[in-house]
C-alpha cells in the first residue's frame, strides 16, 4: 500500500489563491446562481410563449402558426419549415424571429416587475441625520460665542421707524 506524505506538498500557487478567494466571494456566488435560475426562467418563458401566447396570436390573426413563417431563398417551397430544412432549401425564418421577439418582450417584463418587487422590499430607509463631529461641535460654540461678543460690543439694536400711514 502506498501512503502520500501530505506533510511536504510544495506550497500552492499566488494565483491559485487569488482564484480560490475570488471564487468564494459572496457575489460571484451570487451571479452563478442568477445565471442558473435565469436559465431555468427562460425555458418557463420559452415554453409560455411556444405553447401558450403563439397559438392564441395565430388564432386571433387567422390560424397562422408563426413558427412556419419563412422564406424560400434556394431550394424547393416547401409547406413548413421542418419540411424546407430537411429538404436542404436556404430560409429566412421570419417567425422563429418573431417567437424570439415575443420571449424577448416577456422576458423584459417578469424582470421588469421582478426587479421591481425586490427594489421595493429591500428599499433602504433614510439615513438618520449624522451627529456633528466634535470639531464641528467645538466650531460652532466659538462662532455662537463671537456672535454674543460682537453683539455685545455694538450695543442695543436701533429700533426702527414706525411705517408711515396713508391717508
Amino acid at each position: 500500500m502506498v501512503q502520500l506524505n501530505l506533510t511536504k506538498l510544495p506550497p500552492r500557487p499566488t494565483w491559485l489563491q487569488e482564484f480560490q478567494s475570488f471564487i468564494m466571494r459572496g457575489n460571484v456566488i451570487d451571479l452563478a446562481v442568477g445565471i442558473i435560475i435565469g436559465a431555468a426562467f427562460t425555458t418557463i418563458v420559452s415554453s409560455l410563449v411556444k405553447d401558450i401566447i403563439t397559438p392564441i396570436l395565430g388564432l386571433i390573426v387567422g390560424g397562422i402558426d408563426f413558427s412556419n413563417i419563412f422564406l424560400t431563398l434556394k431550394g424547393p417551397h416547401a409547406a413548413t419549415l421542418a419540411d424546407a430544412q430537411k429538404a436542404g432549401a436556404v430560409t429566412v425564418n421570419v417567425g422563429v424571429f418573431l417567437n424570439a421577439v415575443i420571449n424577448f418582450l416577456i422576458v423584459s417584463f417578469a424582470i421588469f416587475w421582478l426587479v421591481k418587487g425586490v427594489t421595493k422590499i429591500y428599499r433602504k430607509p433614510d439615513p438618520a441625520p449624522l451627529a456633528p463631529s466634535p470639531t464641528e461641535t467645538l466650531l460652532a460654540e466659538i462662532r455662537d460665542l463671537l456672535r454674543e461678543r460682537q453683539d455685545a460690543l455694538a450695543g442695543p439694536a436701533e429700533m426702527p421707524a414706525p411705517p408711515i400711514a396713508r391717508e
